[in-house]
């Protein structure tokens, strides 16, 4: 299984976010953490501003923070709503189906109970969980940060 970019960059946006509460972060910055094009990140942060748990503020001093405390926003929901289907085959997908063994192979029912047991794992953990691990990641994104300066 493997989630799409859009998921990836929601939580590593939400992650960085939730690393820098004590201040109002500019995508510009975000992007260079993480090595990511601004151009990628903007439709993400548009979705995460919608959903409730970004938001942004323009001008001087403005950036974006997060919206929500980190412990009220949970994984498997950021997982759920920023993935298309969660359809980790074809014969998940009944209009688009054409797999001729789908009645008879009995594997749909064991990856629709594995993508439950994955979805459930998402939804024991918040933001909040992971920030213990901030000073390790944010010296992780000031070296990065370095390195693109000097570049």
């Amino acid at each position: 299984m493997q989630l799409t970019l859009f998921s990836d960059y929601s939580l590593r946006i939400l992650l960085y976010l939730t690393m820098h509460r004590d201040r109002r972060v500019a995508l510009p910055e975000i992007s260079a953490a993480y090595g990511i094009s601004q151009n990628h990140l903007v439709k993400v942060v548009q979705r995460l501003i919608e959903e409730g748990w970004v938001e942004s503020v323009r001008g001087r001093g403005g950036g974006l923070s997060l919206a929500q405390d980190p412990a009220d926003i949970n994984v498997a929901s950021v997982v759920r709503t920023t993935e298309p289907h969660l359809n980790l085959v074809e014969c998940f997908d009944s209009a688009s189906n054409t797999c001729p063994i789908d009645l008879a192979c009995g594997l749909k029912k064991a990856l629709l109970r594995a993508r439950e047991a994955f979805l459930k794992e998402l939804g024991q953990h918040t933001l909040a969980d992971f920030a213990p691990r901030g000073p390790a990641l944010i010296k992780l994104w000031r070296s990065r940060l370095a390195a693109a300066e000097a570049t």
